[in-house]
């Protein structure tokens, strides 16, 4: 499993145990929902300026929407 799926996964886990919309999240995150879901999708990978203010509005550390899964 690549970057791009790890981050895939881990942001849409993330959004769904917050409850939100990818819509809601990128107005947390101040990014456009095709992008939420673009990165969702595995489409685009991020820069770490976008990770950290995608996990700011998760509520997460940025490290772990990299982590690998166990």
């Amino acid at each position: 499993m690549g970057s791009r799926e790890i981050l895939a996964a881990n942001l849409r886990s993330a959004r769904r145990r917050n409850n939100l919309s990818q819509e809601e999240l990128a107005s947390r995150a101040d990014i456009d929902r095709t992008y939420v879901s673009a990165l969702e999708r595995g489409v685009y990978g991020a820069t770490i300026d976008v990770l950290d203010r995608l996990a700011r509005a998760l509520d997460v550390e940025t490290w772990e929407l990299l982590k690998p899964p166990s």
